[in-house]
């Protein structure tokens, strides 16, 4: 199989967010996820995809910030991989592609939040040697 990875233009966001929609299992509409993406696209945000031929399969955003503790880093946000194409080495693949590409644009480090439940994705992120920074917190206003 050959799969294509690339940044999606911007006038082609909504496209990601049946895929988002699943990552997050329903928890936000389809109409939140869409007009919060029409505002991501115009801030420091890219979005990574992949495309097995003209299907879209998965999906990364990318957030582009300089940090005081890391320099100029990138942050992979709502990782997502179509089920029927994990288990094949694909996520490995597209993070070399999003590793590649951050270096590219002069990023020197990457780092992200995963839920807590999603434990495929520690494993994951182990095997890629992310450490364990500190612990995300949220407040809903």
């Amino acid at each position: 199989m050959s799969f294509e990875f690339k940044i999606l233009e911007k006038e082609k966001i909504s496209l990601v967010v049946p895929l988002v929609h699943k990552l997050n299992e329903g928890r936000i509409t389809k109409n939140v996820l869409s007009k919060r993406f029409s505002e991501m696209i115009i801030q420091n945000y890219e979005c990574a995809v992949i495309y097995d031929n003209d299907k879209l399969i998965g999906v990364s955003g990318l957030w582009f910030c300089t940090r005081h503790y890391s320099g100029k880093s990138v942050e992979p946000d709502h990782v997502y991989i179509d089920e029927a194409y994990r288990g094949q080495g694909l996520g490995r693949q597209f993070f070399d592609w999003i590793y590649n590409y951050s270096k590219q644009k002069g990023y020197e480090a990457i780092e992200l939040n995963t839920y807590v439940s999603n434990y495929q994705s520690h494993k994951f992120y182990f095997n890629e040697d992310f450490k364990i920074l500190g612990y995300h917190f949220l407040k809903k206003l």
